[in-house]
């Protein structure tokens, strides 16, 4: 209990890790937890886990988030791009990007979802998030829909922020410890498959697949590599019914992620559980799975990772753990970020 709150959600971890905690389960990715990470890295192999960054291409997975635009920044009126200095020999190149945070391999910060919840007890609910940080107070949106999205009019300053549970939190812990590997493609294939509590019990049961606390969880559904076949023309009506999701609205399965102790999340799928969710009682979230880790928990997601190339390798080599690194950008404010992770076995 805080000042911010006084009763806590239902399955919750909030005030477990202190009253200001803003990273959550990343808590336990300590120092033994990046010693076993580092204890994994035997053959020195190392495999990049994202996507280019302007994957999946056009808008059909998310229509609010577009990809990337890269252009030169400017010099003296003239353009900053094979730019050459009077009296000098250098030729120099400077460019900025335009980027939609979770338009590719991405981490969700603990801000990205939230809840309507009485904190309270006031009998009223309120938009919250992690450990009780609230909407407008912590988490701030503009005023104007003309300070949202890409415009001519854009002003030169952010006008947005996550004061409080932003990406950057998670970058100045570092993200680097443990991962292991649950190969559900190897099990399922690339049709939709919905993964609950008792499926993955027996994937992890029949490959010898053990988690423990502080392990960061990696999910390998193959949906990245299908996004990268259809090479930046994707298909949607193929990529929405492709791959195995969990199924966020099995109570076992969020049960199994609070009990299991895992420090995040990462799966090469949109979303990592279903979206949308299979139908629920009554008023609930689209995204349970989110809900139960974000905002319950303080579980960090990551999605659309490429996870082939490192689940093939480790299936050949009878292995599921490896040493992961992977820091989001240190971006003050930001509710998600790009991602580039590395694996090393």
């Amino acid at each position: 209990m805080t000042d911010r709150w006084t009763h806590r959600p239902p399955g919750s971890n909030w005030g477990d890790f202190g009253p200001d905690d803003q990273i959550g389960r990343l808590n336990l990715m300590d120092r033994a937890k990046v010693k076993q990470g580092l204890a994994e890295a035997v053959e020195g192999i190392t495999f990049c886990l994202s996507l280019p960054l302007d994957y999946p291409g056009g808008s059909g997975l998310n229509p609010r988030r577009k990809p990337p635009v890269v252009r030169p920044t400017l010099r003296e009126g003239a353009v900053n791009f094979n730019a050459t200095l009077p009296g000098a020999s250098d030729v120099l190149c400077d460019d900025l990007a335009i980027i939609h945070l979770q338009y590719s391999t991405q981490w969700d910060a603990l801000c990205h979802v939230g809840g309507q919840f009485d904190s309270t007890g006031s009998g009223t609910a309120d938009k919250v998030f992690y450990n009780g940080y609230r909407a407008g107070e912590h988490i701030i949106a503009p005023d104007e829909m003309s300070d949202a999205g890409v415009g001519s009019d854009m002003k030169p300053h952010s006008t947005s922020q996550a004061t409080a549970l932003g990406i950057e939190n998670a970058a100045a812990h570092g993200i680097q410890g443990r991962g292991v590997m649950v190969d559900l493609r190897a099990h399922f294939g690339d049709d939709r498959t919905l993964v609950d509590y008792d499926m993955l019990m027996q994937v992890m049961e029949a490959d010898g697949v053990q988690i423990e606390q502080g392990d960061m969880l990696v999910l390998h559904t193959g949906f990245a590599q299908v996004i990268l076949d259809m090479h930046k023309t994707p298909d949607e009506d193929r990529l929405h019914n492709a791959c195995a999701v969990l199924d966020g609205r099995d109570a076992r399965l969020l049960q199994w992620i609070t009990d299991s102790g895992i420090a995040a999340i990462a799966a090469d799928n949109y979303a990592v559980e279903a979206h949308p969710a299979t139908p629920g009682e009554g008023c609930c979230s689209t995204l349970p799975l989110h809900e139960h880790c974000l905002f319950k928990n303080g579980i960090m997601l990551g999605e659309l990772w490429h996870l082939t190339p490192l689940a093939d390798w480790l299936r050949a080599n009878g292995r599921s753990r490896f040493l992961i690194t992977a820091p989001p950008l240190r971006l003050p404010s930001a509710v998600g970020s790009p991602v580039t992770p590395v694996a090393t076995v």
